[in-house]
């Protein structure tokens, strides 16, 4: 080294490996979209912690921790528009999460995104999405009748009725083992 030559320190970039690493560590198995993470806990508020997104067809699972601090799956959440892809409102799709328990129930939905004309007072409302919240997937899904009709969103409601009704069951099919049968 020439006189008024800096050393080359090296310790920064192994400090900054070691923090990515333990940061990697850290969030393993956490979605790393804060807002996606903030909707999932929504559907599942006693969840310790969730998997990314996996699996045919994709989903995320969401885990509890038990009595004995075992890390066990309390259920599952999805997006409409990747299991219903072709299902649309009246200007497109409607992007759905939905939360589905062991036992399919729904533990409940956020509706995320859509391009709907009405659908400021109809599927933003918190009362639509109450409504799906302990629903069981074995249930009609029927507007007018098990799920509130809104009067010139009709379009708009039964395709986001029908949308979490048959994502939900084909998650089921896929996951969930019959009661009764092991």
């Amino acid at each position: 080294m020439g006189s008024g030559a800096k050393p080359r320190l090296i310790m920064p970039r192994t400090a900054t490996l070691v923090l990515l690493l333990a940061a990697v560590v850290i969030l393993e198995g956490q979605p790393r979209d804060p807002a996606l993470h903030a909707q999932l806990e929504q559907l599942f508020p006693a969840a310790t912690a969730f998997s990314p997104k996996e699996g045919a067809p994709p989903h995320f699972k969401a885990y509890v921790n038990d009595a004995s601090g075992q890390r066990t799956l309390a259920g599952y959440a999805f997006w409409t528009t990747e299991l219903e892809p072709l299902e649309r409102g009246y200007d497109g799709p409607i992007q759905i999460l939905v939360g589905v328990d062991l036992t399919g129930i729904l533990t409940g939905i956020v509706v995320v995104r859509h391009h709907e004309p009405y659908g400021y007072f109809s599927v933003d409302t918190p009362e639509f999405a109450a409504q799906f919240v302990r629903k069981n997937i074995r249930d009609r899904f029927r507007v007018g009748q098990d799920i509130d009709a809104v009067s010139t969103a009709t379009m708009t409601v039964t395709s986001s009725t029908r949308a979490v009704r048959n994502a939900a069951r084909r998650i089921a099919r896929q996951f969930l083992v019959p009661s009764g049968s092991k």
